[in-house]
Order: structure tokens, then C-alpha cells, then sequence
């Protein structure tokens, strides 16, 4: 199943963005190559930047809706956003 993308939000509507704690962070951390070695110490301090930014809801919303599928979006790896997918996608066709 492939996930399409309606858009029934204005992601910039609100700016967040632009309040994201990565904007101004390294953004190798956000997006390590693999998930062993120096990759999970990338991966650690990307999550710890996105548990105390105040978008991190945000941006884990515009993940799962926009099919993001490499880096830590929300505070999430990419397999973590693949178990939360399926979940997120039901709730919003139930919604619709």
C-alpha cells in the first residue's frame, strides 16, 4: 500500500518550521547514514534535539502525511515512523 498525500493542511500555515530546534543544528545528525556506529550516536543526539523542540509534533505529522522515509522527523527513525504509519494512516481515512 503506498500512502498518497492529500493535502488538507498548510504545513507552513504556522510557521513551524522556521521554530524547529534542527533548523539551526548540524543536519548530518537528522539524517545518519546506517543504524550502527557513529550513526546511533548521530541518531541519540538528533532525538534529544527533537524531545525538547517545541514542534516536534509538527514535524512528526508532516513525516508520516508526506511519506518521509529517511532521517529523524519528530523525534522518530525511520522504522519507528514505519510502525506509527499504518496507525496514523487509519485514524485519518477513519476521519475522513
Amino acid at each position: 500500500m503506498t500512502l498518497t498525500w492529500v493535502r488538507t493542511h498548510d504545513w507552513d500555515a504556522q510557521a513551524w518550521r522556521s521554530r524547529s530546534l534542527c533548523r539551526d543544528s548540524n543536519p548530518d545528525l537528522f539524517f545518519p547514514i546506517g543504524a550502527t556506529g557513529l550513526a546511533v550516536d548521530q541518531i541519540e543526539a538528533a532525538k534529544e534535539i527533537c524531545a525538547v523542540c517545541e514542534v516536534s509534533a509538527e514535524c512528526l505529522e508532516f513525516a508520516l502525511a508526506t511519506n518521509q522515509e529517511a532521517g529523524i522527523w519528530g523525534g522518530t527513525t525511520e522504522e519507528e515512523r514505519r510502525v506509527l504509519r499504518k496507525d496514523w494512516a487509519d485514524k485519518e481515512r477513519a476521519a475522513s
